[in-house]
């Protein structure tokens, strides 16, 4: 089955995962919003009034599947393109892990538009100052080593130059989010 991923074509956003996950599964895709009329495409079926329209991209149309939201579409490709584990706690757990790299992201994105994403950064700048510094009060609070760079001990990440992994007290291991560089 060929898939349709449609995104914005300019940003690398919440659209970047579903890209990654295809290109990792080898999944057969298009880049709907990055073909010629593709935007055009993307609003015509946000616009749709009848079945179950997405509301805002990254959606992913598999056959007559309309699929919204990252960690929805994420959660439906790991299970087929064993991108997850295939008992159930390990997926539920890999999901998880997906909504809270979406949470973390927006409380990231809320340090440059604590106001709203209509204003531009100069616009709250002062704001953006305020919550960034309370953003990285509470990471510390959370634990002084949440943050690491992966260590060659066999884990995912040791494959990378660097990786960003979250560590909780109550993991034996780091976990891995994406690698960097």
């Amino acid at each position: 089955m060929r898939y349709e991923l449609f995104y914005w074509p300019t940003i690398q956003g919440r659209g970047e995962y579903v890209r990654l996950a295809l290109e990792e599964a080898g999944a057969d895709y298009v880049d709907v919003a990055r073909t010629a009329r593709g935007v055009s495409a993307m609003m015509r079926m946000m616009e749709e009034k009848s079945g179950t329209p997405p509301f805002a991209p990254p959606f992913l149309k598999a056959g007559k599947l309309v699929i919204g939201q990252t960690a929805n579409i994420l959660l439906y490709l790991g299970s087929r393109h064993a991108l997850s584990p295939k008992a159930e706690p390990g997926k539920l757990w890999v999901h998880q892990l997906q909504l809270t790299v979406a949470d973390f992201l927006l409380e990231i994105h809320d340090t440059h538009h604590p106001l709203g994403p209509s204003l531009y950064y100069e616009d709250q700048r002062s704001e953006a100052r305020k919550r960034t510094g309370e953003f990285c009060r509470n990471i510390s609070a959370i634990s002084s080593g949440c943050w690491t760079r992966a260590a060659a001990n066999g884990s995912p990440a040791a494959s990378s130059p660097i990786s960003i992994s979250l560590c909780s007290r109550s993991w034996k291991d780091c976990v891995t989010l994406f690698p960097i560089g």
